[in-house]
């Protein structure tokens, strides 16, 4: 078993995330004079099969050089950019729904996790993660005698 230090301004985080996210996915994402696009997080599913975990993230229009699959302590990261394409000085934009910038996903690995064997493919703007399963030693109990 790992033991995960808690940090409680995380967890916040996430409470913010979870409930304002999508209110705040709705607003422009562009990057001004002074001030940074904010960042976005891509959509991801995580399955599992009898021989390994598989996560799915979509991340349309980025290039493969610009993701990094990371491990570190039992969490995997999912992090990179998404870039702005730049636009004509003749060409007017009505509206900019898609999101810009940095981003970064973080996975807690199960315990039967094969870190070392993690492979990661870009496929159709879907990034898949495959994480293969290994055997974990069952403790087994073990008689002690009283003396």
């Amino acid at each position: 078993m790992r033991v995960i230090k808690w940090e409680p301004f995380r967890d916040i985080d996430d409470v913010f995330d979870r409930f304002l996210a999508d209110a705040f996915r709705r607003l422009p994402r562009q990057a001004t004079e002074g001030r940074a696009a904010l960042d976005w997080a891509p959509l991801a599913d995580v399955s599992e099969t009898e021989g390994e975990y598989l996560i799915k993230a979509e991340l349309p229009e980025v290039r493969k050089e610009d993701v990094n699959v990371s491990v570190l302590d039992g969490v995997l990261t999912l992090s990179g950019e998404r870039r702005q394409e730049k636009r004509e000085d003749t060409e007017r934009v009505h509206r900019i729904e898609r999101q810009y910038g940095s981003f970064a996903r973080r996975f807690a690995l199960p315990e039967d996790a094969d870190e070392q064997s993690i492979r990661a493919e870009s496929k159709d703007g879907v990034i898949l993660i495959h994480i293969p399963k290994h055997k974990v030693a069952q403790p087994q109990p073990r008689q002690i005698q009283v003396q």
